[in-house]
């Protein structure tokens, strides 16, 4: 036997999760958002920034000076690639992140040492800027050795 269809009946509703021709719905076209990654400029931006906070505390002659961050520097000088200029009558000083980055020659590569020559250069531009020993601006800082 036979059933036929009514033409006054209504096709049944697919439920609202169902597409077009009656799949389920699919996974988003862009992925879930990722945590950010931390990068070397980032990493090299934290050290710069926490050194300095930690200079301008210390040392009031600091206070005013600002600590920029460039790629390279414009040119070689007879000493070599310079890893920082100290610009006293600007109240600037601008550190080099590829020198410093690529041309510092760790004893050991790991994340410590490199964030301890860093800073160390940070210290040393400031010392320069201060016209001092880098070791006299935060003896604080090494008293446990």
């Amino acid at each position: 036997m036979m059933r036929r269809r009514s033409r006054t009946s209504t096709p049944p509703a697919r439920p609202s999760r169902h597409g077009r021709h009656g799949r389920e719905g699919r996974s988003a076209v862009v992925r879930p958002p990722l945590p950010p990654l931390e990068t070397r400029v980032d990493r090299f931006d934290l050290a710069v920034s926490s050194a300095a906070e930690f200079l301008r505390g210390a040392w009031a002659d600091l206070r005013e000076v600002r600590f920029e961050i460039a790629d390279m520097p414009p040119a070689a000088d007879a000493d070599g690639i310079p890893r920082w200029t100290v610009f006293s009558e600007e109240k600037r000083i601008v550190l080099y992140r590829l020198p410093i980055e690529r041309l510092s020659h760790l004893h050991r590569n790991d994340e410590m040492h490199r964030r301890m020559m860093i800073e160390s250069c940070v210290f040393r531009a400031a010392a320069e800027y201060l016209d001092r020993d880098p070791w006299d601006l935060g003896p604080e800082r090494f008293r446990f050795f």
